[in-house]
């Protein structure tokens, strides 16, 4: 096959895929509005246990929004540069938007303790002062993949939603990941267990929350050490000053 002739093909696999997963999860119609059609083959594959996680977030009320569930898979495949692994998202209504780590940009008061703490070493690590909210679309815009283990959870209930199905949707999407001109970054045990599902090198450190950051997040520089890998793969790097 001529690189025309594959690149159709690709197409042509992604579309039906796609097809055939908003059939099945067309219970939750906008579920699937932000997905790259790249990601479609990875989640075909789990698509019962993102029934299963999705039946049971819809027991109740649910964060973040329908349509950002995936938000983070709106980055194309071949585009990630950069894996940033999260846990849940923020249980705060109003914060949660389908990134890991990021908040909504209509969200006020200060960021929650832990984005806080990775604005910290962000600005120790590159030496920019962080100015922003806590909207990290910027990052996601340039390939970074911020990813959180669990996709949903309820409102105020930090952690309500795991063991549902979306560990096994997360690990789908993660082994769909290269092994090369990628890094991982990956804070905290829960992130680290990940690492057995990727083929990429990874750096690690504690949690940025308050209760780990001071035992080996501060000072780890996981920020200038991707930059380090991407560049010497011969790839261009992440602004990251926000």
């Amino acid at each position: 096959m001529t690189d025309t002739e594959l690149a159709a093909n690709h197409d042509s696999t992604g579309n039906q895929a796609g097809a055939e997963l908003a059939q099945k999860l067309s219970a939750w119609p906008g579920l699937l509005n932000r997905v790259d059609k790249s990601w479609y083959p990875a989640l075909s594959t789990v698509s019962d246990e993102i029934i299963a996680a999705m039946s049971y977030a819809s027991q109740g009320d649910y964060l973040p929004a329908e349509d950002d569930v995936f938000r983070a898979l709106s980055l194309p495949l071949e585009k990630v540069r950069v894996l940033i692994v999260g846990q849940d998202p923020y249980p705060t209504p109003g914060h949660a938007m389908g990134l890991s780590f990021s908040t909504h940009p209509a969200a006020t008061g200060a960021p929650p303790r832990s984005l806080a703490n990775i604005y910290q070493e962000l600005a120790a690590d590159t030496g920019h002062a962080v100015t922003a909210d806590g909207d990290l679309r910027p990052w996601h815009e340039q390939g970074v993949l911020l990813l959180n283990r669990v996709l949903t959870v309820a409102p105020g209930q930090a952690g309500s939603h795991r063991k549902q199905g979306w560990e096994s949707v997360t690990e789908a999407i993660l082994r769909a990941l290269p092994a090369e001109n990628l890094v991982a970054i990956l804070w905290g045990k829960q992130a680290q267990e990940c690492e057995k599902f990727l083929d990429c090198p990874a750096i690690t450190s504690p949690h940025p929350s308050p209760l780990s950051a001071r035992r080996g997040f501060f000072g780890s520089r996981p920020f200038s050490r991707a930059n380090q890998y991407l560049t010497d793969q011969g790839c261009q790097p992440i602004d990251w000053q926000l």
